[in-house]
């Protein structure tokens, strides 16, 4: 009998009906692949219970460009999380990522309204409120407005400021905003699949929230998410997020780029890139077998020829990656490290590229923030499903009235009050 079945049937009918409730659901729609993740309340905090995976074959870059292929791979992968952690799915937090996504910092100010000069939850719910009147177009929408931090009559940096005193309000807010129609083909595969979506969130915040320590995000990291499709980055400063951007480029192209320059199959790319990566070896230069188009035929290879092909497409995506960096961040901020993550951060040889891109330390994130994460699930390329289980169930963000929701009370009343401040 399966342990989760054994573990299922020794919970009596009130603790089962309550974990049911408390069920937090991560939903990661990649181009490679589709992961959804179940979380519970667990005796020392969130748990994971199930985890599910299927191949992604409707998504490009982030986007829908087959509506019932993504909607077989969620439905695949959520009940295969559904199976191990024996309960039913309802709502869940979608990661959604796209050229499409753009990022933009705010500021507004209100005067306090009540008469004894106190800020007041009242107050911080209006001066957001304010922050998120920026200039849209008519086939965008906000995604997430994040308070950075508050100013009371000039002084800044304040986290809280209910209950201070002060007859003028401002705050810094990131925002984040995407195509309506983008994000609509998500929500109605989502929706098709016979699952709610609790809230959309932008993926690299959702990884930050599974890789990144307190500290980091403190002293100055850059994050960078490298998926199938796409590169996701987020710059982190003094706690916040301060840039968060998508790179049309991930994983994919160097296979691709491998069978061209090979001139083998996809499957036998995706192989070569997995046992070489950029072609690094400590063992010095190296020759290997590789099949021909045709699957009979062989030939040698260097690993100096796959160099030749690998390093100039990691160097490029990596330089893009800065270069956007470097036109939006501004350039007296001091920044300690880059965190890699997602699937591609695995290529071999990509961590000491990226510092000499960079000219700073390097590391690649694993989620680890969680309890009932396995050997398996503890890899970069589950940081974004853990990360939205983490992000909905326990506020790894700024909410819209200025904390940081944490432990106490049913997890699915927390997002969806959650949720209602930032969104409504």
């Amino acid at each position: 009998m399966p342990q989760y079945i054994a573990v299922n049937e020794a919970r009596d009918a009130e603790g089962n009906q309550r974990m049911k409730h408390e069920a937090v659901c991560g939903l990661d729609i990649g181009t490679t692949k589709t992961c959804a993740v179940v979380a519970v309340e667990g005796p020392h905090g969130l748990e994971i219970v199930g985890v599910g995976e299927a191949p992604s074959l409707g998504m490009r870059k982030g986007v829908v460009v087959d509506l019932e292929e993504t909607i077989k791979s969620i439905e695949a992968a959520t009940e295969k999380a559904e199976r191990m952690a024996g309960l039913h799915v309802g709502d869940v937090y979608v990661g959604i990522t796209g050229d499409h996504i753009r990022s933009t910092n705010n500021r507004a100010v209100v005067a306090t309204s009540n008469e004894d000069r106190e800020v007041t939850h009242v107050d911080v719910r209006r001066v957001v409120d304010a922050s998120k009147i920026i200039n849209l177009p008519a086939d965008r929408q906000i995604i997430h407005a994040l308070p950075r931090f508050f100013t009371v009559d000039g002084q800044e940096g304040v986290e809280d400021p209910v209950g201070m005193a002060g007859g003028r309000l401002e705050v810094d807010t990131h925002i984040v905003t995407g195509g309506s129609t983008f994000i609509t083909n998500v929500l109605k595969c989502v929706h098709r699949a016979g699952l709610e979506a609790a809230g959309l969130i932008f993926e690299p915040l959702a990884s930050s929230a599974a890789t990144l320590m307190a500290e980091e995000k403190q002293v100055g990291v850059v994050l960078l998410d490298i998926g199938g499709g796409t590169t996701d980055i987020a710059v982190y400063s003094l706690g916040s997020a301060i840039y968060t951007a998508t790179i049309p480029v991930g994983g994919n192209i160097l296979t691709n780029d491998i069978s061209l320059g090979l001139k083998t199959s996809l499957g036998e790319a995706e192989e070569i890139k997995k046992q070489y990566g950029a072609g690094e070896s400590e063992d010095g230069e190296q020759s290997f077998t590789v099949r021909g188009l045709d699957g009979r035929s062989t030939k040698e290879v260097t690993t100096q020829q796959l160099r030749s092909i690998v390093l100039p497409r990691v160097l490029e995506t990596l330089r893009m990656a800065k270069q956007k960096i470097v036109e939006n961040v501004p350039r007296d901020l001091v920044l300690g490290e880059i965190v890699l993550t997602g699937g591609g951060s695995l290529l071999r040889g990509l961590t000491p590229i990226s510092e000499e891109v960079f000219g700073l330390p390097a590391r690649v994130g694993v989620p680890s923030t969680i309890s009932g994460l396995t050997d398996a699930m503890s890899q970069p390329q589950y940081a974004t499903a853990i990360g939205l289980v983490l992000f909905g169930a326990n506020g790894e963000m700024e909410t819209s009235n200025g904390h940081r929701r944490g432990g106490g009370g049913a997890i699915l009343t927390r997002v969806r009050n959650w949720f209602a401040d930032l969104w409504n």
